[in-house]
């Protein structure tokens, strides 16, 4: 009972914790900014409208929004959220959810080529190659954690005091982890250095220029899955950098939300602090991820 408490508290304040990021914008930038509701002001408004289609779509342009969504909403049902027993889990899940949001990606990306048009192919084709290093990323971290662990679950990994074990164990070299997974959030959700999803200009953009054709309930559910997949790798980060188990539920929920706080707030500032790359610069900036999480892995493994 205590884990679906937590998903639905999870997915109800997702869209709050990402407007943390706009206010630490707006306070580098001088401003007041919007306010803390405004996600959820924009997915109501979002709902109230209707969506526009072209001819020349098919129901693949209508697909994407709803996959990308639902691999967004299972992905969290497996996520020990606060340390917490996930909903679902199973040996092996990690390998099926990292699987079943490059689902939700495919999805996103076959919407985007539906429309036919140049723009959206361009983004399309950026959102398929820069994940690629993402996903290695992924996996070595994967063959770390299962090498302190024994475990394919991401239950065994983040749940209880399971983290503080894994420090314990991998010591130091678990801060290259912790860097490479927030260099894996600016990635996975197109955030600055690596996209800026406030830009309009379809040149410079990957994801946004993906999404200019869907409106409506379409667009709400793409923001709503963006809002679950920043939540989620924020989550990861959180219950490493504080990976002690409380005791108690609440004290557990109130330090992990504190936490999730401070990883939203420095995605914030690393968007007011730093100009996004050249398109030329940013496989650099990703494979960066990839050598860390390569180093904590050998180090790692040299003194097990």
């Amino acid at each position: 009972m205590e884990s679906v408490v937590f998903l639905a508290l999870a997915m109800l304040s997702a869209p709050l914790f990402s407007a943390i990021i706009l206010k630490v914008k707006a306070f580098f930038g001088g401003k007041k900014g919007p306010p803390l509701l405004i996600n959820y002001y924009t997915l109501v408004k979002l709902f109230q409208k209707g969506s526009v289609y072209s001819t020349s779509t098919t129901f693949i342009f209508k697909l994407g929004p709803m996959v990308s969504l639902c691999s967004a909403v299972t992905v969290l049902m497996f996520l020990p959220i606060a340390g917490q027993t996930p909903v679902f889990s199973f040996t092996g899940d990690v390998i099926f959810l990292l699987y079943l949001m490059g689902l939700g990606r495919f999805f996103t990306i076959a919407a985007a080529m539906d429309t036919a048009s140049p723009f959206e192919g361009m983004g399309a084709a950026r959102e398929a190659y820069f994940p690629i290093i993402c996903e290695a990323t992924l996996f070595m971290i994967l063959i770390l954690l299962y090498t302190i662990t024994g475990e394919l679950r991401l239950a065994a990994f983040f749940s209880g005091d399971q983290p503080y074990a894994i420090w314990q164990t991998a010591g130091a070299p678990l801060l290259f982890v912790v860097v490479s997974l927030f260099i894996i959030l600016l990635t996975e959700n197109s955030r600055v250095p690596v996209d800026d999803p406030a830009t309009h200009l379809e040149l410079t953009m990957i994801h946004e220029v993906m999404v200019l054709d869907h409106s409506g309930p379409d667009l709400a559910f793409i923001e709503l899955g963006s809002f679950f997949k920043l939540f989620f790798y924020s989550a990861l980060i959180s219950r490493l950098i504080f990976p002690f188990d409380m005791g108690h539920p609440i004290v557990n929920g109130g330090m992990f939300a504190i936490t999730l706080c401070a990883v939203y707030i420095a995605a914030g500032i690393t968007e007011s602090v730093m100009a996004r790359y050249r398109m030329d610069k940013v496989p650099k900036f990703v494979l960066t991820s990839f050598a860390l999480a390569f180093f904590a892995t050998v180090i790692t493994l040299e003194f097990l």
